[in-house]
C-alpha cells in the first residue's frame, strides 16, 4: 500500500472549474432538500402532531400544547418540515460533500473515509431514533411528574419544537463516538492501548457531557451516558480491528516488495 502513493496522481484542475464543481454539487443538494421538503411541508401539521406526540401522552388530561404567537400555528410546523426534509435529504448531501473532496484523496484514504462516512450517517440516524422512542417517553413522564401543585404544564409548540431538534442534534452527535474514536486510532493521534487505558476518565467526562447536553436530571444523564459509553467500548473494538487490517496489508505489501 505504501508503494502506491508516489505513483497514484491526484485531479487537479483550475480555480474555475473547482468553484464550477462546487456549484453544482450545492445545487444538487439544494434540489435533494428542495424535493423532500415539498411532500413534507403539505403534510406540516401532521409532522408536528407526530413529533409531539411523546409530550402529548404523558401530559394531564386537562393540560396541552399552546401556541403564544399568533403565527406559531404555521410557522412551527413549517420550520419542522425543512428541518425534516434536510434530515431525510441528508444522505444525498453528504454524497455530494463527498464527490466533492473524493478527488483529493488517495486510494488508500478514500478506502477508509467511505465506510466511516456510511457509519456516521447511520449511527446519527440511530441517535436520533434512540431520542425520540426511548428518552423522550422518559424524559417528559419525570418532567411531568415533578410538576408543582398549582401548575398546569402547558408547552409553547415553538419552544417545544427547538428544544426536540437540540435534544435529536445532541444525540445524534452523541452517537458518533465510534467514529472518533476510529478516527484518532487511524491518524496516529492516540493508540488504541491508551485508549482503553483511559477508560475511567472517559467514563467521567461522558457524564459531564450529558450533564452539559441534557435536562438537568439524573435521569436524562444517565440515558445519554449509558449508550455513549457502550458506543465507546465498540468504537475501540473497530479501531483495534482496522488496526489489524491495516497492518496485515502493510506487511503484505513490504513482503510484496522484498
Amino acid at each position: 500500500m505504501a508503494s502506491e502513493d508516489p505513483e497514484e496522481k491526484l485531479a487537479e484542475g483550475t480555480l474555475i472549474s473547482h468553484l464550477l464543481e462546487l456549484r453544482d454539487r450545492v445545487l444538487r443538494a439544494f434540489l435533494a432538500v428542495l424535493v423532500a421538503f415539498l411532500p413534507c411541508a403539505f403534510y406540516a401539521n401532521d409532522l408536528f402532531t407526530l413529533l409531539a406526540q411523546p409530550l402529548i401522552a404523558k401530559l394531564p388530561k386537562e393540560s396541552s400544547l399552546i401556541a403564544t404567537s399568533v403565527i406559531s400555528p404555521f410557522m412551527t410546523p413549517f420550520k419542522l418540515s425543512f428541518f425534516v426534509g434536510l434530515f431525510i435529504a441528508m444522505p444525498v448531501v453528504l454524497y455530494q460533500v463527498w464527490a466533492f473532496v473524493a478527488p483529493g484523496l488517495y486510494r488508500h484514504e478514500k478506502r477508509f473515509a467511505v465506510p466511516l462516512l456510511v457509519s456516521s450517517v447511520f449511527l446519527f440516524y440511530i441517535g436520533v431514533a434512540f431520542a425520540y422512542f426511548f428518552v423522550f417517553p422518559v424524559m417528559f413522564d419525570f418532567f411531568a411528574s415533578t410538576t408543582p401543585a398549582g401548575v398546569r404544564m402547558m408547552t409553547d409548540i415553538n419552544s417545544y419544537m427547538d428544544f426536540v431538534l437540540t435534544m435529536f442534534l445532541c444525540f445524534g452527535v452523541a452517537f458518533e463516538v465510534p467514529v472518533v474514536v476510529v478516527l484518532l486510532v487511524l491518524t496516529g493521534l492516540v493508540t488504541v492501548e491508551k485508549l482503553a487505558a483511559a477508560r475511567g476518565y472517559v467514563l467521567i467526562g461522558i457524564f459531564v457531557v450529558a450533564a452539559l447536553l441534557t435536562p438537568p436530571d439524573a435521569v436524562s444523564q444517565t440515558i445519554m451516558a449509558v449508550p455513549m459509553y457502550l458506543l465507546y467500548e465498540g468504537g475501540l473494538l473497530m479501531a483495534r480491528v482496522l488496526n489489524r487490517s491495516r497492518k496485515a496489508a502493510e506487511d503484505a505489501a513490504d513482503s510484496a516488495e522484498a
